[in-house]
């Protein structure tokens, strides 16, 4: 009897000892949430943000700007340094590298050009200067080169001509006096604080932002990899109007150049769509002391929702959407026109909606005369007028802004380029910036959610689309402190990439909806009858080992 109730005994251990050497640790270790590495101390340093933007400025001056004695002294180069704290996570240092130098004969022959405009071009054709960089040709002010009360002016390329009178004194304090001139010029070619500061927007509170910030950032478009453009004619009354637009010819000529200057920035592909029988969700009011009907500005936000539905989308493509629309009236609702919130009809007859895209009306009521044309009519859209509307319109829309420079200042129209280097440069420091701030947002947001929720699964490839943001984020970082602009954008660029794949991975949401509950509700009916069996055997064989050490105690005393 003792024998087989040993036996028992040592079943019961046995069957445990398994139980709790192999089957516990099996049993986690099948059924562990798998999270790979992640470098989490690269990502909390990403909580603080400190960014230092560097600009190289050349100042070049030409003959009579400078004392003889102060043109030995040159070359020379100072750094200045400028210091925001935006906010307890975020600082920005900006700093400008100057160079002082004094103009070559090539250069001097290439400022005697009749105009300033050919003077920028004959500069361009000596020496390109490196994106984001700034190069100030100092004139004398005798110099008739700029126009009478014109102090400044800045071309297409990244050049600006300044006049200067000669000044006698320390040179210290010639350059200083020509920095003071110079400041202007940076504001307007190179990054402004608020464009900066409205850059940062998904980082930092709106109240940080200005008004004009914050305009700014609202219309324009956040960045994207792609765009998607599409441009659609809109014919109400296919019966009375037969419209022909050379939409492909246009946008070569007009709208291409703008898009083979901005291919750093951003992909596009552009499309076009003809829409019959497409009206506005507004009645338009008739106006008898115009003789023409009208379009209020209160009245403008209705017309796009019904129109939108028209268009279509492209569900291939997750990037965002510029639509650009002209829209012809019907006979009966011609001429149409647009009023601004003052009652003003607006010269372009068109308006545009931030992060949308913009329409424009184009009446064709004086192309024909109604009693005596046979119908439908054939009419010829001057697509020089459109796409000078449409070219504004989508500028605005990708973020180049219009530059209101100081008094003094002229500065040449972008013309056929669609964008002058310097605006472009402009745009760029904006996207880098923007770029680092929405990624190392997004990565931070990531491991605060990874830290709450333990039973998120990290595989292999969000741990690597991590790594590579993490990564790409301090290179950008690094090349925006060096002042290579066109690297700190590439960068910036795979930055926002890697992070959104990381953050949007659906594998990431297995096992975000899986309680407790349902947990124990599929373990105990499958532990529980194999362990209650365990337990009791466990007990008793406490119970009897308690109850040998008793009798043992009793026989001794």
């Amino acid at each position: 009897m003792d024998l087989e109730k040993q036996r028992g005994r040592n079943a019961a251990l046995a069957i445990a000892a398994v139980v709790v050497i192999v089957g516990i640790p099996l049993w986690w270790r099948t059924t562990e949430t798998y999270r790979a590495w992640l470098p989490m101390t690269q990502i909390r340093e990403l909580d603080s943000l400190h960014l230092c933007l560097t600009v190289e400025v050349e100042v070049v001056f030409a003959q009579g700007t400078l004392a003889p004695d102060h043109q030995k002294k040159l070359p020379l180069s100072q750094v200045r340094e400028q210091d925001h704290h935006v906010d307890t996570e975020t600082n920005l240092k900006y700093r400008y590298e100057t160079k002082y130098r004094t103009a070559t004969i090539m250069e001097e022959d290439a400022l005697n050009q009749p105009t300033p405009a050919e003077a920028d071009t004959a500069l361009h054709i000596l020496s390109e200067s490196a994106c984001g960089s700034v190069v100030v040709y100092v004139l004398p002010a005798s110099s008739n080169l700029l126009a009478e009360g014109v102090n400044v002016f800045v071309g297409l390329k990244r050049t600006a001509l300044v006049t200067f009178e000669q000044r006698t004194g320390p040179l210290q304090a010639v350059l200083s006096a020509i920095d003071a001139e110079v400041e202007p010029v940076l504001q307007t070619m190179s990054f402004g604080h608020r464009d900066i500061i409205a850059a940062l927007s998904n980082r930092i509170r709106l109240a940080k932002l200005s008004k004009e910030s914050l305009v700014d950032s609202m219309r324009a478009f956040k960045s994207s990899p792609g765009y998607e453009i599409t441009f659609s004619l809109l014919n109400p009354s296919p019966q009375y109007h037969k419209v022909q637009w050379d939409i492909e010819g246009a946008v070569q000529q007009y709208i291409q150049p703008l898009l083979d200057k901005m291919a750093p920035v951003s992909n596009f592909s552009v499309d076009s769509q003809i829409l019959y029988y497409a009206v506005l969700g507004v009645n338009p009011r008739f106006d008898k002391t115009a003789s023409a009907f009208t379009l209020s500005a209160d009245s403008l936000a209705h017309v796009i929702n019904p129109v939108e539905a028209r268009l279509g989308s492209n569900a291939a493509s997750s990037n965002p959407v510029l639509n650009f629309l002209l829209y012809v009236p019907d006979p009966q609702h011609s001429p149409l026109i647009i009023r601004d919130h003052r009652g003003q009809g607006v010269s372009t007859n068109a308006f545009h909606s931030p992060r949308w895209g913009g329409i424009m009306v184009y009446n064709v009521n004086d192309m024909y005369d109604k009693d005596t044309a046979s119908l439908p009519v054939n009419l010829n859209i001057d697509m020089s007028k459109v796409m000078g509307v449409f070219l504004a319109q989508l500028r605005l829309l990708l973020g180049v802004h219009q530059v209101r420079p100081p008094k003094g200042f002229e500065v040449q129209g972008p013309g056929n380029a669609g964008v002058a280097d310097w605006e472009l440069d402009r745009l760029l420091w904006s996207r880098s910036v923007e770029n680092v701030a929405t990624a190392s947002a997004t990565i931070t947001s990531l491991s605060q959610l990874l830290d709450e929720i333990g039973n998120i699964v990290i595989n292999d490839n969000i741990a690597q689309q991590v790594l590579n943001a993490v990564t790409a984020i301090q290179a950008a970082i690094a090349e925006l402190e060096a002042g290579n602009l066109a690297f700190a954008l590439q960068y910036s660029r795979e930055a926002i990439l890697a992070s959104e794949c990381a953050f949007f991975d659906p594998s990431l949401l297995h096992l975000l909806y899986f309680p407790d509950d349902q947990k124990f509700a599929i373990y105990i009916p499958l532990f529980l009858p194999m362990c209650v069996p365990i337990l009791l055997s466990l007990l008793k064989i406490v119970s009897e080992v308690r109850q040998k050490r008793a009798e043992k105690n009793a026989k001794k005393d």
